[in-house]
């Protein structure tokens, strides 16, 4: 890493942390969400609240890019970490919705098999962002969410599949393809989130 005279705002780091241990919480409260119909009700209003937690995080790292004088590394990235740890939070939050919205009963198993991959994404990801601060043993971290991401990718089309299979109506159709597409999105958005964290250990270097 490249040695400076000026001292960089750390401040990013905690918030970065905060942002991604929030996100092991919802996908958390997601799963009970798939498999408890009884209390969807209770848990999608704990995922709008850690959604708004979620957004309160993101706003003090845009707040604290504006204000910083030396950022420990782009601003670009800074913001494409925060919008990427956003937008995972976003698509989760929404696919709840969408369950309550459409009023959808049982789910197929694939889907509890998305949000256990989400699962295993948001841990991996809590679990690298402290070593941003040092962009130290970061590899494995975006080699498994890559893997992870290919793996939901491949579950999401084996889903389709099942979907058009003739096993449901059409409008039953609509509704899970909904569901699953944020789903997928979620996945997608970790994906993007440690595509960024693999440009910035790169430009660090």
């Amino acid at each position: 890493m490249p040695f400076s005279l000026t001292p960089k705002d750390s401040s990013f780091y905690p918030l970065f942390t905060a942002s991604a241990e929030n996100l092991v919480a919802a996908t958390d409260v997601l799963s009970e969400f798939v498999h408890d119909h009884a209390r969807r009700a209770e848990l999608a209003e704990q995922l709008r609240d850690l959604e708004h937690a979620a957004d309160q995080t993101t706003h003090a790292i845009f707040r604290q890019l504006n204000t910083s004088f030396v950022t420990p590394f782009d601003r670009e990235d800074i913001y494409a970490l925060a919008s990427n740890l956003d937008d995972v939070m976003d698509y989760v939050e929404a696919a709840a919705d969408l369950v309550i919205l459409t009023g959808l009963g049982t789910l197929p198993a694939e889907m509890s098999q998305q949000v256990a991959l989400l699962q295993r994404a948001a841990q991996t990801t809590a679990e690298a962002m402290p070593r941003l601060r040092t962009l130290s043993d970061l590899s494995d971290y975006w080699i498994e969410v890559n893997r992870i991401e290919n793996e939901a990718d491949k579950l999401y089309r084996r889903l389709l599949s099942r979907l058009y299979s003739g096993e449901f109506d059409a409008l039953e159709i609509l509704k899970l393809k909904e569901v699953a597409d944020q789903l997928e999105e979620a996945a997608d958005a970790f994906e993007h989130l440690a595509n960024v964290v693999e440009t910035i250990a790169v430009k660090e270097s």
